[in-house]
């Protein structure tokens, strides 16, 4: 342990674990606490009085920034562009909030002229790594502190009588036995049953979602619109990407849409299990997919499809600020030149399905796709397309039949058959 007797910046939330880390690095590191605090829409009442409870706990400044429009626009929007999903199921809520808040560590490090930045997160989680490699990516010469892996402090209780020795202002404990970050993108639950892979998860747990049961037995229809594959209105009307958000969540998560249940490899090693919800970013995703389907060639939708996976590995794993990531955006940018149009989407009982699709460059033509007579397809053209692209295949047989291993099969009969 390194006495610094400089600046430290520390990522707080004002939960237990940063408000006892405040005093714990005063006195562990001889330093000068600042609290930086990203607000990213988890909602008012974490973020009330958080400036005073900071200062209460020991520090000198607390400061607090409204990212949400950043979050949105840079992170988690470039991110549902690329199709990307970690495992099928996360759309990488919690993954993608830790470069941003990683970039402004950086930069309130550089204003106050701290020396090292700190953070709460376990030993044994993912946030400690994507931290702490934005750091590394935008900052080298910062020292990092990870309270977590250098305390004798293991739980809750030891947490609260730390926090009553120093002084620290603690609310009251919280009811919920569920571990949860919330942003306007999303809500992720860990800990409590859902440690037990075979738990159902308690319908009381849910903030953002009813449940499909309780959701209306009417569904709601919703018109999504995008330029260059970044939504930009609902029904026509423009909307900036706070706003349009937080109306999707409303809508969709009152029918019950965007309810994940997943056991995930962690990038740490382990397997943890978490339940998201993420009601407007699964709206954003099922249409943006939509649209795609009429504005992507098939070799440049295929193709983007396996770019949508790498691309959640780099941003699951804390390689948000990387050549490569850099790279695939500008992939992803190109293939999104004439992904505009609308999109209608139905949502119905926890189910968001694309109804309808429309776009001034959509590659769909129905005179093309008819089954009736059209002066563009000629039906007799496929039979060569066939014999050419299945040559291969029918070359190979030819050669097995000859050498024998294809010996059961022999040739047919023409004979009976004449030509008048």
């Amino acid at each position: 342990m390194t006495r610094i007797s400089g600046k430290v910046v520390l990522a707080y939330s004002g939960g237990l674990d940063t408000s006892v880390i405040v005093p714990w690095l005063k006195e562990n590191y001889d330093c000068e606490v600042i609290t930086f605090t990203a607000d990213l829409g988890q909602g008012e009442d974490e973020l009330v009085g958080l400036e005073e409870k900071a200062l209460a706990s020991g520090a000198s400044k607390a400061v607090i920034a409204d990212l949400r429009e950043e979050f949105l626009t840079q992170y988690a929007f470039p991110t549902m562009r690329a199709g990307a999903i970690y495992e099928s199921l996360y759309l990488l809520g919690t993954s993608f909030a830790r470069p941003l808040i990683a970039k402004y560590l950086v930069e309130t490090a550089q204003e106050v002229g701290a020396t090292a930045v700190a953070h709460g997160c376990t030993g044994k989680g993912n946030d400690q790594v994507r931290l702490e490699l934005g750091v590394k990516a935008l900052n080298p010469k910062l020292l990092l502190i990870a309270p977590w892996r250098e305390w004798t402090i293991r739980s809750r209780e030891d947490a609260l009588a730390y926090a009553e020795a120093h002084n620290v202002p603690i609310a009251a404990p919280e009811k919920s036995v569920y571990s949860r970050d919330r942003n306007i993108w999303h809500l992720s639950h860990e800990g409590g049953i859902l440690e037990d892979p075979w738990s159902e998860p308690e319908e009381e747990m849910f903030c953002l979602t009813v449940s499909s049961e309780a959701a209306p037995d009417e569904p709601l229809y919703v018109t999504i619109d995008f330029e260059q594959g970044v939504p930009v209105g609902i029904g026509g009307t423009a909307l900036g990407a706070v706003e349009l958000l937080t109306q999707l969540n409303e809508m969709a998560g009152a029918h019950g849409v965007g309810r994940a249940d997943l056991v995930e490899n962690r990038l740490v090693g382990m397997k943890s299990r978490g339940v998201y919800e993420t009601p407007g970013g699964t709206v954003l995703y099922t249409a943006h997919q939509g649209l795609e389907s009429i504005c992507l060639d098939r070799e440049t939708l295929h193709y983007k499809q396996l770019i949508g996976q790498r691309y959640a590995e780099l941003v699951y794993y804390g390689l948000w600020f990387t050549p490569l990531r850099e790279a695939l955006d500008a992939f992803v940018a190109k293939t999104q030149e004439r992904v505009t149009g609308s999109v209608r989407v139905k949502l119905y009982k926890g189910s968001c399905s694309v109804v309808g699709r429309k776009s001034p460059f959509s590659l769909y033509r129905e005179d093309f796709a008819t089954f009736g007579k059209d002066d563009v397809y000629d039906q007799s053209d496929a039979a060569g397309f066939i014999n050419l692209f299945g040559l291969p295949l029918k070359v190979k047989a030819l050669i097995d039949m000859e050498n024998g291993s294809l010996a059961s099969l022999t040739a047919p009969d023409f004979s009976a058959f004449k030509r008048d």
